[in-house]
């Protein structure tokens, strides 16, 4: 009889790839079976993410959980994965026992070794990540029809706040021959929307010919758009401010599947805080590159937050405010910054008091749903497409999907209404939606029954 494996998946799509790729290999081996219900299980897999500190809390009280279950009887094994165990794994060796196997970012791939018990060694880590190519067996995860492509591993950045280079190592991106195979592969199998991840996505090629990493992302693009017949939407995840050429801005005004969908995170304004955080671009260039996105039609901005870095005055952070008010992005989100040790920015004085880091990050939350209510406003009366996900976490007897403004997980959705006397739309179509309401977060709108697009043909 073969073991029942169950799958935690923690932290960033870029993880959730990870956890793909052990799900395709534990399904193609023949003594393991995959369940989605941890009570049926025999054996869980928990990838973790050690990014900041309330991820890192998620992830050792998910391990406790399960080791919790382990010891009642319920589990026969515990395996750990991931960036928490990549990172802080001989920490975790001696402080939880019970785990049976840790696996890191590179050594994953050795999953089924780990569940069958035939590994050597209780840890397996290197250093680095894995780079995965299009033909590793890898399971999708995303209901409807959605998926994640991760372009490229690891970052050659060195933002003071961030631990991910010191944890994945340097950027490694896929070759385009690569990347499109998957993507061709992915629609070919029903997917609609492509999703490309990557830690640093407009510095994508780098690594492969530095004398032309600046059209890398644009050439792949553009192969996307001529190749990638089966796909309706491509989106794109993690796009810092640099690299952004007029080619590259003028392809999402004309492109076919590329959405105007832009997911830049900024953090900050601030000129001295953005050059203690080492960011590679300044306060006017933010300006300047702000302005040449808001001149596409119908482009979709969103960006990110650090709320309380080290030092942060209150002048400072108001004029943080002040320019979150003034651009009015059509998403935000706002983190407090976390010291993680190993970076610079956790060596410097003047630590921001914690209760202090929360009221401004919920001042600025506040903000931005005012924004928010007031854009998502605008969409009612219009009509716009719809991927529809399937039935709503919230509401069991509602459909729900999202228009190429929004991303799945991070940003809202479109609670569907449709005619019963016609035919029901099934999770992975696409179609055309009236907007009839709005909050500050979600749509809700009616399927047009004429099906105007033919998809339905």
């Amino acid at each position: 009889m073969s073991k029942k494996v169950h799958m935690v998946s923690l932290g960033c799509p870029k993880n959730r790839v990870d956890s793909e790729v052990m799900v395709g290999l534990i399904q193609g081996d023949g003594d393991f079976e995959m369940v989605g219900d941890v009570d049926d299980a025999d054996i869980v897999v928990v990838n973790t993410c050690g990014f900041i500190d309330a991820a890192k809390e998620e992830s050792v009280n998910t391990i406790l959980e399960m080791v919790g279950r382990k010891e009642a009887g319920a589990l026969s094994k515990v395996v750990v994965t991931g960036c928490l165990s990549q990172r802080y794994h001989e920490d975790l060796e001696r402080e939880i026992p019970e785990v049976d196997t840790f696996l890191g970012t590179r050594t994953f791939t050795k999953i089924n070794d780990a569940l069958k018990g035939t590994l050597k060694e209780r840890t397996y880590i290197q250093p680095g990540s894995f780079l995965m190519d299009h033909e590793v067996a890898r399971t999708n995860t995303i209901r409807g029809g959605t998926a994640y492509l991760k372009i490229a591993e690891g970052c050659s950045r060195s933002c003071s706040f961030c631990i991910i280079p010191t944890i994945r190592g340097k950027q490694r991106s896929r070759t385009l021959d690569d990347v499109v195979e998957e993507a061709r592969r992915l629609g070919r199998s029903g997917v609609k929307e492509v999703i490309l991840v990557a830690q640093d996505m407009t510095s994508y090629g780098i690594d492969l010919d530095p004398r032309e990493n600046r059209d890398y992302l644009l050439r792949l693009l553009l192969r996307l758009e001529e190749e990638a017949e089966e796909l309706h939407w491509v989106r794109l995840l993690y796009m810092y401010p640099w690299n952004f050429t007029d080619d590259l801005l003028e392809l999402f005004r004309s492109a076919e599947r590329l959405v105007p969908y832009v997911d830049m995170p900024l953090q900050h304004i601030n000129r001295r805080i953005l050059k203690s955080m080492r960011r590679n671009i300044q306060r006017d260039k933010q300006w300047e590159l702000i302005e040449r996105l808001r001149e596409i039609d119908d482009l979709v901005l969103r960006t990110s937050l650090i709320a309380g870095y080290p030092g942060e005055t209150d002048e400072e952070f108001q004029e943080l405010y002040d320019w979150v008010e003034h651009v009015e992005f059509d998403r935000v989100g706002v983190f407090t910054y976390s010291p993680e040790e190993g970076t610079h920015a956790a060596t410097l004085e003047d630590q921001v008091e914690e209760h202090v880091k929360a009221e401004r990050r919920d001042a600025l939350m506040e903000l931005q749903q005012g924004i928010s209510e007031r854009k998502n406003r605008e969409w009612i009366g219009a009509t716009t497409e719809v991927i529809v996900d399937g039935v709503s976490e919230e509401h069991e007897f509602v459909l729900q999907g999202r228009h190429y403004g929004q991303a799945p997980e991070i940003d809202g959705v479109v609670y569907l209404s449709f005619d019963y006397g016609g035919q029901v739309p099934t999770p992975g179509d696409v179609v055309e939606v009236e907007i009839q309401q709005a909050s500050a977060y979600d749509l809700m709108g009616a399927v047009i029954p004429d099906d105007p697009l033919g998809l339905y043909e």
